[in-house]
């Protein structure tokens, strides 16, 4: 019978259910011990369909003997292990906080843009004091336990609300790896995003292949997205090849010295990276208490009590922030925002302003004026001026623009700025497909071993992008059958699993009389040039409605980026809605500096339309 809160599991009783992973099921619980004394734990259990494994439950058991030996203070600590009713389990420390991946999306759901950099290297550095710990953990004889944790992502990193850090999972990292390479694949889907070029050959691992790790986790805190994504295969062979962005590019104003540090810690040759965990937490607590000197583990405890907020109000319970916090998160908030034009600061303001994320240019008056954009020849007399019928025309001309094949900027334009997450970087917007990710060639010299080659990775890739679609990882289904097509444009099976993943995108719902949009029901895919090609599809298909809530939806997730408002400009003119297009056209023109792409365009387009 399925457990339930407040059944009794050996030792402990059950006080609810947390969730369930690949392998096991998580339930929060406690020790009752004599006189009513009570103790907080996280009980891990084995799902009923593998206690039968017993390649799987002895590499287990192996390993979370070593781990129950770990007691560090960034390393969440087992209690207990054993068997009850046939069902092996760990009881591990219990920590009062989020998961730092639900850190990280709450963040990019706020105007924060990705995490502040004092925030992230301090996380990074504390994650390097655990794992030390761990690879030089010795027996009692003195020799060295070999401990590599080997899956080290924002999954299994816990973030308390008093500040604490803790690498969880320990124990059974390896047995879940070991297990599921050789007989389930499936288990460890996504795994391999964060695994060392080392660890994506099937070569033996040691500590440095942590190090790899951590750094892809700093580098995804720092810019907001992974350095390398797509289906195993692309990630494997361009990581291989050292094929990896430097954060600065993604976030041209991050520290000089802080960039070169993530690319030291993702060296594909091991030999040249940092030779362990403790050499990179020593360069990051460097950088870190050289530029923040003052920085601490409360500093992340409030910026966990400002973004999980309503969660606690939930709970019932309310955690202090002091007015100091909130002026230095209103500081970092800014530095996501457009500036103001401002004076030569003095050095010891210097630091703050060349960490700043990327942002559009200043809005001044002489510049950008509120009234909209006067020094590009349109402001807003002139779409105040517009009339519901030279609107729907301009919808009608411009939604080439939006089209996801449409031509990029014009020879000599400078290049748009970037914009923080969570889409694609906007140097890529406007161009065509086969620019921003050109074709990957089969290393195969005659056209048989060719068709060969596309046959197995088209299988390959068909087959992941269907067992993403079955566990609702449509953003990953996506961009397989995206990448699908680019690598092999003739073949049809491309070109089907494409149209399966945008069949389950949005659904054949009727759309709502008043207009009224569906949050709960809206698919919405994670990179800007997606997103366009799906409101283009639908807006061909005639569903307007539908492409509407799709592009609002896309402003909601992230108002700052540009394309989305253009879209819903487009729609709300061909929608007969004066106001509402006048309104995000300004807004487009606002946000995006002279030689963005479509930018003239659209001026151009909105002059000629006015009566």
């Amino acid at each position: 019978m399925a457990l339930q809160a407040g059944d009794v599991f050996g030792r402990y009783e059950l006080v609810s259910w947390l969730g369930r992973g690949g392998m096991a099921e998580t339930w929060r619980a406690q020790l009752v011990g004599d006189a009513g004394v009570t103790k907080p734990v996280l009980i891990k259990k084995v799902l009923p369909e593998y206690a039968n494994d017993e390649a799987f439950i002895s590499m287990f058991i192996s390993e979370a003997r070593i781990s129950a030996t770990l007691s560090h203070g960034n390393v969440a600590q087992v209690f207990d292990f054993g068997r009850v009713e046939g069902e092996y389990f760990l009881a591990m420390e219990f920590v009062d906080g989020q998961p730092l991946h639900r850190i990280l999306k709450r963040a990019l759901k706020s105007d924060l843009g990705a995490l502040p950099v004092p925030v992230a290297v301090f996380i990074a550095m504390e994650m390097c004091r655990g794992l030390h710990y761990a690879h030089t953990r010795t027996s009692s004889s003195g020799q060295p336990l070999g401990i590599v944790h080997r899956d080290i992502s924002p999954d299994n990193v816990l973030l308390g609300y008093e500040g604490q850090v803790k690498i969880v999972d320990f124990g059974i990292a390896k047995a879940q790896l070991i297990r599921g390479f050789k007989t389930a694949p499936g288990v460890v889907k996504g795994k391999y995003l964060f695994f060392s070029p080392e660890q994506a050959r099937g070569e033996d691992v040691d500590a440095r292949t942590d190090v790899w790790a951590t750094g892809v986790v700093l580098y995804e805190l720092l810019c907001g997205k992974l350095p390398v994504e797509g289906p195993p295969h692309v990630v494997m062979m361009r990581v291989g090849r050292g094929e990896i962005p430097a954060p600065s590019v993604l976030r041209p104003d991050l520290p000089k010295e802080i960039n070169d540090i993530v690319m030291k810690a993702l060296t594909p040759d091991r030999e040249h990276r940092f030779e362990s965990s403790h050499a990179f937490g020593d360069a990051l607590a460097g950088f870190l208490y050289s530029n923040f000197p003052r920085f601490s583990a409360m500093t992340i405890a409030h910026l966990l009590r400002v973004l999980f907020r309503g969660d606690l109000a939930q709970e019932g319970r309310e955690m202090s922030v002091p007015g100091s916090f909130l002026e230095e998160l209103k500081a970092w908030r800014q530095q996501t925002l457009p500036e103001e034009p401002v004076t030569p600061r003095p050095s010891t303001e210097r630091q703050t302003r060349r960490i700043r994320v990327a942002t559009p240019p200043p809005v001044t008056e002489t510049t950008q004026p509120r009234s909209i954009v006067a020094s590009s020849g349109i402001s807003r007399p002139l779409l105040y001026g517009l009339s519901a019928g030279g609107l729907l025309t301009v919808g009608a001309c411009m939604w080439f623009l939006l089209d996801a094949h449409s031509p990029g900027p014009a020879v000599g334009a400078p290049p748009p700025t970037p914009i923080q997450q969570p889409f694609a970087s906007p140097t890529q917007l406007g161009k065509k497909e086969s620019q921003t990710n050109p074709p990957v060639a089969p290393p195969v010299a005659g056209a048989d071993a060719l068709s060969e080659v596309e046959a197995s990775t088209v299988q390959e890739m068909t087959l992941y992008i269907r067992d993403s679609i079955t566990e609702d990882k449509l953003d990953e289904a996506l961009t397989t059958a995206n990448n699908c097509i680019k690598m092999f444009p003739d073949n049809p099976r491309c070109r089907a699993a494409l149209e399966l993943v945008q069949s389950k995108q949005v659904g054949t719902r009727p759309p709502s009389p008043t207009g009224a949009r569906s949050k709960g029901s809206i698919y919405l895919p994670t990179n800007i040039n997606e997103v366009r090609s799906l409101v283009d599809r639908l807006n061909k298909e005639g569903r307007v409605r539908e492409a509407l809530e799709v592009a609002q939806a896309c402003a909601d997730r992230d108002p700052k980026v540009p394309e989305c408002h253009l879209m819903l400009g487009v729609l709300y003119a061909k929608l007969n809605e004066p106001k509402k297009s006048e309104q995000h056209y300004g807004t487009f023109l606002t946000l995006t500096p002279a030689g963005y792409p479509r930018r003239d365009r659209v001026i151009e387009i909105l002059s000629k339309s006015a009566p």
